[in-house]
């Protein structure tokens, strides 16, 4: 581990981007071609062969997908880009969340041959709930099959967007040999064995058709930008500097998205691409300044070294030099040193180092600054989520938000003396990862472990297994169900009334119950005439939360109601919050015995990609498994089916569909939701 000094970048020069994608659309291999042609590394990694920088924990490399979202830092025509490749399994969704959370911008993969595929529209709906700019690269032009237009049209189809492409495919499939600049109206190739394009005039086959698309585009621009539609007016044109200009502003309102294309493997289109981040994407001065709160009001803090310190932990992993914080800093600087304030739980924590990250190497910094994206050692409280800043000046940036675990499976250590070791290796597995959850139930006394899905539930625990060597038996996946409201109840009475000798307690509510459209929990008061003291009602409140954890089919989550208090009482002396609370749970959970409720199974959407000949067989088990087919197409001699089927059916399917397809057929899940259960299901 090397000391490097001070960086100098100004912030207008800094890029903070990730790669996103659906799963086996190249972001590791775009990745590691920035990281060779930045000089960063000297040699090409390669998923296939194991010897990528960014997927550098064992299991990436055998299971050839990435995983754990890694940060690297390049360099590129004077700018400093921090870039984390993000998983492009559903699984590991919450990793993409966490890290979109504080990105400026965003690269979006697509294969040529595929499109838009099921996680590459989560991914994309992800990067609009966190505003983050976008610019597309349409990978893998030279596969068979590969075409730009047909994966333009579903980005524009599927995603919404206003796709603006600037550049034309030089061949086809094996001939796929550089791409046309729209902007310049230049030729890039790329010869075999060659790292860096050659400049050559666009050829003679090909220049109507770029004049055409560069006219398509100036036309797109200019309907989407003022600045450039008051040229394209008075011109009839654009030049390449107005064109750029509008696109800037274009990625970084949101208002379009510049389409790039090229194949990573071969090292073709990743100048361009390189090119297009520094030209497109914004820096940390460009994006609206953090809002915060603190004790009830709001706050703004600028991108800008001289202000007071704020930062958000997105990421923590225990590694062989101490336990690791992953900061973005939105304001202020920090020092080895210097003491930070966590108002998250109210205590201060000393930066003991601050380190630039290079996947799994660290180089060592003396201080970091307002837009820099570092990791920390010191850190003993810090959580992902949690918001670090001046003691001085106190702030609570918003965390990225926590999906609810969908898949559980009871663990214990094959050894008895293994248990405790198990534990704290559950323990820091949560702490790293906030999407698992580990608890204890209450009938079996079993510790459960529960994540987004079969493959995050194995990977974690084949973590615990190389990280401490502790054996480990995993009992059957078992799915999050829930229960919901389908007809409610009015005018529930319930009185709580104790006296037991000293003081005593009474609390007297009325409820309504009615179901909510959606998933989730609603409450209000209808209460007139200060019947019930406003701190009661929020007593109240705190006493239904709490019956929520357990419904009355099989002691399964409530959600989907609405609950409304409408009358109640007080006594003079008995009455409390707690009393307030305690008749608010006991009462709930009696109106929910009185309700009409249901079931709620998690559902998910498939889509199956299979040789045309086995489809039947296909559909047969979909619909065995409880499946509606929503959708089918052929393309290139595969067929793809899409359906909804329940999360609990999907146990297992992907050796069913091996073997039901002579290992040609793959499938991939995204959720979707939760769905009324049959009567029939047996919980499981």
């Amino acid at each position: 581990m090397r000391t490097e000094r001070p960086l100098t970048t100004p912030l207008s020069a800094v890029r903070n981007l990730g790669i996103l994608a659906h799963v086996d659309a190249g972001k590791t291999t775009v990745t590691e071609r920035f990281l060779y042609l930045t000089g960063t590394t000297h040699k090409r990694g390669e998923v296939h062969d194991g010897t990528t920088v960014t997927d550098f924990d064992p299991q990436e490399r055998d299971r050839g997908i990435t995983i754990f979202a890694a940060a690297v830092t390049c360099a590129w025509d004077g700018h400093r880009i921090n870039l984390i490749d993000t998983p492009g399994h559903v699984d590991f969704a919450d990793e993409v969340e966490r890290s979109l959370r504080v990105l400026d911008g965003a690269i979006a993969v697509f294969d040529a041959v595929a499109g838009v595929e099921p996680q590459s529209e989560s991914v994309w709906r992800q990067a609009d709930r966190y505003g983050v700019p976008r610019i597309a690269f349409v990978n893998k032009l030279d596969r068979a099959g590969a075409d730009l237009d047909t994966a333009v049209a579903s980005i524009r189809e599927r995603l919404h967007p206003a796709p603006l492409v600037v550049q034309l495919p030089i061949g086809t499939e094996d001939g796929f040999t550089g791409v046309v600049d729209l902007l310049r109206l230049r030729a890039l190739v790329w010869t075999d064995g060659s790292d860096t394009a050659d400049e050559v005039p666009v050829p003679e086959s090909l220049l109507e058709e770029a004049r055409r698309r560069r006219r398509l585009l100036e036309e797109a621009v200019a309907e989407l930008h003022a600045g450039a539609l008051e040229e394209f007016y008075d011109e009839s044109a654009l030049s390449a500097e107005t064109l750029s200009s509008a696109l800037r502003d274009l990625t970084r309102t949101g208002d379009g998205v510049v389409v790039l294309c090229g194949s990573a493997y071969r090292n073709r289109g990743i100048e361009p691409l390189l090119d297009a981040v520094v030209a497109y994407l914004p820096s940390p001065s460009d994006v609206p300044a953090v809002r915060g709160t603190y004790d009830g009001g709001e706050q703004e803090r600028a991108a800008d070294p001289q202000l007071p310190f704020s930062a958000l932990a997105f990421k923590v992993s225990a590694t062989a030099t101490g336990r690791l914080t992953y900061l973005r800093i939105y304001s202020g600087t920090i020092e080895k040193g210097d003491t930070v304030w966590d108002p998250g739980v109210r205590r201060t924590e000393r930066i003991g180092r601050i380190l630039r990250v290079q996947a799994d190497r660290h180089e060592r910094l003396d201080r970091a600054v307002a837009g820099d994206i570092v990791a920390v050692v010191g850190l003993k409280s810090a959580r992902a989520g949690s918001t670090l800043c001046a003691p001085d000046a106190p702030l609570v940036l918003e965390p990225p938000t926590v999906a609810d675990p969908v898949v559980s499976v009871a663990v214990e250590a094959r050894r008895s003396t293994d248990t405790d070791r198990l534990a704290s290796a559950l323990a820091r597995l949560a702490e790293e990862d906030p999407s698992l959850v580990v608890r204890t139930d209450a009938e079996t006394g079993q510790t459960v472990l529960s994540g987004m899905g079969e493959l995050h539930l194995e990977v974690a625990v084949e973590k615990i297994r190389q990280a401490t060597g502790v054996e480990v038996n995993v009992g059957r996946p078992r799915v999050a169900y829930r229960e919901t409201v389908v007809r409610g109840v009015s005018g529930l009475v319930y009185r709580h009334v104790k006296q037991d000798g000293g003081s005593g307690q009474f609390a007297h509510v009325v409820l309504d119950v009615e179901p909510l459209d959606g998933l989730g929990f609603e409450f209000r008061s209808a209460v007139v005439g200060g019947r019930v003291p406003q701190e009661y009602v929020r007593s109240v409140e705190a006493g239904c939360r709490d019956a929520l954890t357990e419904g009355p089919i099989g002691g399964f989550p409530v959600t989907g109601l609405r609950v409304t208090l409408t009358d109640g009482a007080t006594h003079v002396k008995d009455s409390s919050e707690q009393a307030f609370r305690t008749a608010g749970r006991l009462g709930l959970r009696e109106a929910l015995r009185a309700c009409t409720t249901v079931l709620l199974e998690p559902v998910v959407e498939v889509t199956v990609t299979v040789p045309e000949d086995a489809v039947g067989g296909v559909l047969g088990d979909l619909a065995a498994r409880r499946g509606r087919v929503t959708g089918s197409t052929t393309r290139t001699g595969s067929a793809i089916v899409t359906a909804t089927v329940p999360l609990a059916e999907l146990f297992g399917y992907a050796t069913r569909l091996r073997s039901r397809t002579q290992g040609r057929g793959t499938f991939t899940a995204r959720p979707t939701g939760y769905a009324p259960a049959p009567g029939a299901v047996t919980v499981r």
